[in-house]
């Protein structure tokens, strides 16, 4: 089981998984993106019956769900079963229904344990985990608990940078719906007691790297 844990909390947008993905290859940890599980399911529910929406609280995701995700910072890949979905789990839309799947509370219990069973079974020195409430719920008692965030807008501008205007415009729809939802279940604009915040509206990706690798001291 890896000794030393970096548990990254931020919004969407924040800048979360590039920044924990960077800082992980630097010191030489592990790094788990957990935002990829919903993103999993909710490719799941889309592409495979059994996991329909409708039915998907009696179905045993323990058992069921077949997932596989690399820790290697280096070597990034995420699978459901025998299918690649690397790729699938970025399309548009599954990014505009992954909420309905994460909003639901079975689901995030079954989050929980399947991010500490993956992080047990890590044999690096450390793993940087990044995504929604892990400095709270998953791993309150990590070793190093940060919340990265930025202005709405600054979100907005970094992920809207490369798109097209409709594009930028379903994604600011996207945010900001996704901001609403995710409240209802977990506050991670405010740092819980013990955990560091690092906002980096005013940094640049650079910058926040350096931040985060301070305050974890390495």
């Amino acid at each position: 089981m890896s000794e030393f844990i970096v548990a990254i909390d931020g919004p969407a947008g924040s800048g979360k998984s590039s920044v924990s993905k960077q800082v992980a290859n630097e010191i030489g940890f592990g790094y788990l993106d957990t935002g990829a599980a919903y993103r999993a399911l909710a490719w799941a529910v889309q592409n495979l019956p059994e996991f329909s929406l409708d039915r998907l609280e009696q179905v045993d995701l323990d058992k069921e769900f077949d997932y596989q995700i690399s820790l290697d910072p280096k070597s990034y890949r995420v699978s459901v079963g025998h299918t690649d979905v690397t790729a699938a789990i970025r399309d548009n839309a599954i990014a505009e229904s992954v909420s309905k799947v994460a909003k639901l509370p079975f689901v995030r219990s079954f989050m929980k344990r399947l991010t500490q069973r993956l992080v047990e079974q890590h044999s690096a020195p450390g793993v940087v985990v990044e995504g929604r409430d892990i400095t709270t719920v998953v791993f309150p008692d990590a070793q190093i608990r940060l919340l990265l965030t930025a202005s709405e807008e600054v979100r907005l501008k970094r992920r809207s940078a490369e798109l097209s205007v409709a594009t930028a415009q379903s994604l600011a729809k996207q945010v900001s719906e996704r901001d609403k939802s995710d409240l209802k279940v977990v506050d991670f604009m405010t740092p819980a007691p013990g955990v560091e915040l690092v906002d980096s509206s005013e940094l640049n990706f650079e910058e926040t790297v350096a931040a985060v690798r301070k305050l974890i001291g390495r």
